[in-house]
């Protein structure tokens, strides 16, 4: 990584500190879980978290955001244990980082840091590579306010050129801005290679199913159980970052394109979310929405919170979502004592729209394939056809683009009622325009 960012933080030791301005006060997320998600994203960068702790926060200091008392007990705890790098959980300003990294005599980063950092290590496509590097571009740029005291130099002139020198800082800033400017160019080609695809999709076509959720809440273990793939399905916070697609056959024998989707988190840096916009058009392409979430974890209710908050005030889905286009996947009931495991089933017995699940154990899959065919036959017409036996290519795409209900044969001609998409009615109309009854 670049620049405010740590090389590396594999193998380091680690302490992350939790700022709770709640106090403890019911209605948020726990702060421990909180905690616990903070050590997870740590864990997932490899640092060997040695120290860990909630501090109560009553009002934000502007310096240092903890109050002075916390600052120096910490500091005696990061010298006692030898810590190399310290994680806040929260947002810090750039001088606030500035002054805890000169209390503690140690390396300084927050939340939407490690998030990147994170992201550093697992884009595995040139794709999610530029659009890494694009968000590190942009949280850097906003720091660079006398974060450092070699920015406050200034540069000299040539003399003959004229006009005033300039200072390292603007100098930084104006090579950010000219590599963003680059990344943004590279992607706005990407962009349009992805429609090209999607075009290529929609002439098969081919409904999308996405799935989302909360990172580690099982989508890729769900889509390996769904798909027979072997996407990498570690017990891990962010195991996936760039998407994959796969096949997927479903009880009608409709085929559909089933799409594993990066996960969000709490508080999910801005820049991520303008950055990763493209990786997540493959959301706002789909016809149906599988919110995935962990049904074990204490916090899965503000975890469905943060996740339909992204799907709907950052990538305005929320149309789709209250036109049914989504449905829920009660994940990890493996996991649940018998009692919690029964309240989940008969919730998901209640709400004709979620299913009940282990992705790990397979429980629920056949239930939850019949209702993606239900809910993509949402948007189907059912039509009647009379097609010329001599006609096989009519016949065949019928089959191959629509679920056939009903057949009668006789010797001039096959009548058929067929469920089809819109789009796919309205090309089968217009290549056979006289076989619709």
């Amino acid at each position: 990584m670049i620049g405010d960012l740590p090389e590396t933080a594999g193998g380091a030791r680690g302490a992350v500190i939790h700022p709770d301005p709640t106090r403890g006060a019911d209605g948020g997320r726990r702060p421990a879980a909180r905690l616990e998600e903070a050590v997870g994203l740590a864990v997932a960068i490899r640092m060997a978290v040695a120290y860990s702790e909630v501090v109560p926060l009553s009002r934000p200091r502007p310096a240092t955001l903890l109050g002075k008392g916390a600052v120096e007990r910490i500091a005696e705890v990061i010298a006692d244990q030898a810590i190399e790098v310290v994680v806040i959980d929260g947002t810090l300003s750039a001088i606030q980082q500035r002054n805890l990294e000169r209390a503690w005599n140690c390396k300084v980063i927050d939340r939407t840091g490690l998030i990147l950092e994170i992201f550093g290590e697992r884009a595995q496509t040139r794709e999610g590579s530029m659009q890494v590097e694009l968000a590190a571009l942009t949280y850097q740029r906003g720091r660079l306010v006398r974060s450092w005291t070699h920015l406050e130099r200034q540069r000299g002139g040539l003399g003959f050129i004229g006009g005033p020198g300039e200072t390292q800082i603007e100098t930084d800033r104006r090579l950010i801005d000219e590599r963003i400017t680059r990344i943004k160019k590279q992607l706005a080609e990407v962009k349009r290679t992805r429609e090209l695809h999607r075009k290529k999709r929609r002439q098969v076509p081919y409904p999308v199913v996405a799935l989302v959720g909360y990172t580690n809440a099982g989508k890729s273990t769900l889509f390996n159980r769904l798909t027979t793939a072997t996407v990498d399905a570690r017990d891990q916070l962010f195991a996936t970052l760039d998407p994959t697609m796969r096949g997927l056959d479903l009880p009608s024998r409709r085929h559909a394109i089933l799409s594993d989707t990066v996960g969000f988190v709490s508080d999910l840096p801005h820049e991520l979310v303008a950055a990763f916009h493209a990786t997540l058009e493959e959301v706002l392409e789909a016809e149906l929405i599988i919110h995935v979430r962990d049904v074990s974890h204490p916090d899965t209710e503000q975890q469905k919170a943060d996740v339909e908050s992204v799907l709907t005030e950052e990538l305005g889905l929320g149309e789709l979502v209250e036109q049914g286009a989504m449905v829920e996947v009660l994940n990890k009931t493996d996991r649940l004592d018998p009692a919690g495991r029964e309240a989940v089933l008969n919730a998901a017995e209640r709400d004709p729209r979620a299913v009940a699940v282990s992705a790990r154990d397979g429980e629920g899959i056949d239930d939850l394939l019949a209702l993606i065919d239900s809910r993509l036959n949402v948007r189907r017409i059912l039509a009647r056809f009379r097609v010329p036996v001599a006609d096989g290519r009519a016949l065949s795409w019928l089959y191959e683009q629509g679920e056939v209900t009903e057949r009668s044969d006789d010797e001039a001609a096959v009548t058929l009622s067929v469920r089809l998409d819109p789009e796919n009615l309205a090309r089968f109309d217009q290549e056979w325009p006289d076989y619709r009854r």
